[in-house]
């Protein structure tokens, strides 16, 4: 048995098929995010569970767009209750109240990820995000669109996205059998959502520079002259994203 050889060699695999296969919607998702920042708009970003670590991985992130909003809603996270969060997960006719907290405008892209993309919350999200006028761009596992959805007309996240992209995660997110009854440990899930995620960020750095357009990353506080430079972009966004 060798589990964490295993883990490695599923992680450079699935890796490598996204880089493979998702390509070049990546680069579409891209430049509907240069788009938005283009025109004056915002990245936001979100997710339920596990999935919401892509609000953390984009946001105020060392070479990271400084023009992303994450969507921190605590009722879907973990720490105040993780079977909270599941049940949430799977409840309609609550996504529109998280949402509204939110000035979600026509110029603004919005990012979402589940890796199942069964339950209610993400798929009713979705909806509520399109309904005002934003981009909506989907990270989810095409493995569960053979699976029952949770929603009431059958939906699937990759449904209601203006773009889906494929995380190639398989069902049940774990992928090294680690017990006699087949139970498996080493979810991929993150490694997969979080490299689209950082991949999206550059496709829309490559489109905005084609544009002619520089765009506004942060540095790492840890460099010299950091703290200047990154301090003009939270003044800039400061009024408008407010977890900076």
């Amino acid at each position: 048995m060798d589990f964490v050889g295993e883990y490695a060699a599923y992680s450079v695999k699935i890796l490598q098929q996204i880089w493979e296969s998702e390509t070049e919607r990546i680069n579409e998702a891209g430049k509907y995010v240069a788009d938005s920042l283009a025109n004056g708009g915002l990245l936001y970003a979100f997710g339920c569970g596990h999935s919401h670590m892509i609000e953390e991985e984009l946001f105020y992130r060392a070479g990271g767009l400084a023009a992303v909003y994450p969507m921190f809603d605590t009722s879907t996270m973990l720490h105040e209750g993780a079977a909270k969060s599941s049940q949430v997960e799977r409840m309609s006719g609550y996504a529109d109240k998280v949402i509204a907290r939110y000035p979600i405008t026509e110029k603004d892209t919005v990012l979402l990820a589940s890796v199942s993309g069964i339950n209610n919350f993400i798929i009713e999200f979705a909806q509520c995000a399109r309904e005002k006028g934003a981009k909506v761009i989907g990270i989810t596992s095409y493995a569960y669109l053979k699976k029952p959805s949770r929603h009431k007309d059958g939906l699937h996240l990759y449904d209601v996205c203006d773009l889906a992209i494929d995380n190639h995660v398989p069902s049940g997110d774990a992928v090294v059998t680690v017990c006699e009854d087949g139970t498996k440990a080493g979810p991929i899930s993150s490694v997969a959502t979080l490299a689209i995620c950082d991949a999206i960020e550059l496709a829309a750095c490559q489109s905005l520079r084609e544009r002619g357009l520089d765009p506004e990353v942060f540095r790492s506080g840890n460099v010299e002259g950091s703290d200047e430079y990154n301090g003009k972009l939270i003044d800039k966004y400061q009024g408008r994203i407010r977890s900076l």
